[in-house]
């Protein structure tokens, strides 16, 4: 059986923190290896909130953040540097100067943003590079009357954070020239051999009025995120349900989907075209059939809209490969939603729990006001190993995540 530490997926690129991965979509990425372990997972973070098991595992809140900041020394030159994810690119964009953001990254809002970074973020003493969310500049904070409270709110991306006027949380706020969260650090000699590490321990950074900074650590100071014991008899039959059903899935679809980048692609695509819309997949058998057409009709608009005789006889052929895939594999393809569906329930049962723990308000503007919604997910981390997954609500975040406006740029 594999054991919690060695699962957790490893959702960075060569070592790096660029992307994280659903749990439920573990199943498609990795085969029968994601699959059985993206169970094992669940079932370890049962067993913490039920409060009864010892586990490896940490959980930090994923905030909301826009740009994604990263800055530090580069080991190479010894030279403090601000960047976005770009600063891990074969042409790494490294700003060291206000002139360096002005080349690489000449959009308004991500310009200015970066250069209050590089202006504030040196008096912290970094050492090494640390990754994380920008959560404000100093113009992004404003008052607002929520529920007849005043706030300090401000909106990075999707999530609105509002902290009570009056608190000392709001002064210390108001008080700095940006916020950041910080989530990830990073050591290496070269800029491209550096390994990240979710562990993060801000504790040596040096504090100043400049910059509102904290790490991402998940705290539960009332201890009220913990299954009671019928939460858990309920989410222990969700997971004992996944288990029967991965044990009916035929191993070697799993491990095609997994080592197949186009169907892997044409799967999720088409799975996040409901997280869009909002839509919950509940008839697992009518959503295969769906997808079959949906690929198929995208791989005949694939067809028309080339001319070359060798070039339509070239994607005619990868249509037939592509197809008799989905047709043959139709009933194990439901099979694998079924699975997918369960992970999200006991998944959502987690992130639940979870939320009931809330250090900031978060809300989403409407048309009439603010309605009050959950953070944007949590991030579960192996102690040991530093590797990371993420627990959304992807019909509550990432649906809006998807269609929301941004005001600013990567």
């Amino acid at each position: 059986m594999s054991k919690f530490t060695d699962f957790l997926t490893e959702a960075t690129k060569e070592g790096k923190n660029v992307h994280l991965e659903h749990i439920e979509d573990e199943v498609l990425n990795r085969g029968v290896i994601g699959a059985r372990e993206s169970i094992d997972f669940l079932r370890s973070l049962r067993n913490m909130l039920a409060g009864h098991a010892e586990t490896k595992v940490n959980i930090t809140t994923k905030w909301d953040g826009a740009p994604a900041i990263f800055a530090g020394i580069n080991p190479e030159n010894g030279k403090f540097f601000v960047g976005t994810k770009s600063v891990f690119n074969k042409n790494a964009k490294l700003n060291y100067t206000e002139d360096d953001i002005d080349v690489n990254h000449s959009s308004g809002g991500l310009n200015e943003k970066l250069k209050v970074a590089l202006r504030y973020l040196p008096k912290l003493g970094i050492k090494g590079v640390l990754q994380g969310d920008m959560m404000f500049s100093k113009g992004d904070l404003k008052r607002e009357t929520i529920d007849g409270e005043s706030y300090i709110i401000f909106q990075p991306n999707t999530i609105v954070y509002a902290v009570p006027t009056d608190s000392k949380l709001a002064q210390s706020m108001l008080a700095a020239q940006l916020g950041v969260v910080f989530h990830t650090s990073y050591t290496g000699r070269t800029m491209e051999d550096m390994k990240a590490s979710f562990n993060i321990d801000i504790g040596r950074l040096t504090a100043t009025k400049d910059v509102w900074f904290r790490d991402a650590s998940f705290v539960d100071a009332s201890g009220s995120a913990t299954f009671t014991e019928e939460e858990t008899k309920q989410i222990t039959t969700i997971l004992s349900i996944a288990g029967r059903t991965f044990q009916t899935i035929n191993p070697m679809t799993l491990n095609r989907i997994a080592s197949s980048e186009t169907i892997l692609t044409y799967i999720k695509t088409f799975n996040n075209t409901k997280v869009r819309e909002g839509k919950k997949i509940t008839n697992t058998n009518q959503h295969t059939l769906d997808l079959i057409r949906w690929v198929e009709a995208k791989l005949n608009k694939d067809i028309a809209d080339v001319k070359r005789a060798e070039t339509k006889a070239k994607r005619t052929k990868e249509k037939t490969e592509v197809m008799r895939f989905f047709r043959t594999n139709a009933a194990q393809l439901r099979f694998i939603f079924d699975l997918q569906n369960l992970l999200v329930d006991a998944k959502l049962m987690i992130v639940r729990k979870l939320e009931s723990i809330r250090s900031i308000g978060t809300f989403v503007r409407t048309d009439t006001g603010y309605r009050i919604t959950a953070p944007e997910g949590f991030v579960a981390v192996d102690k040991l190993k530093g590797n990371a997954v993420k627990l959304v609500d992807r019909l509550e975040f990432s649906q809006a995540n998807f269609n929301a406006a941004k005001n600013w740029s990567k």
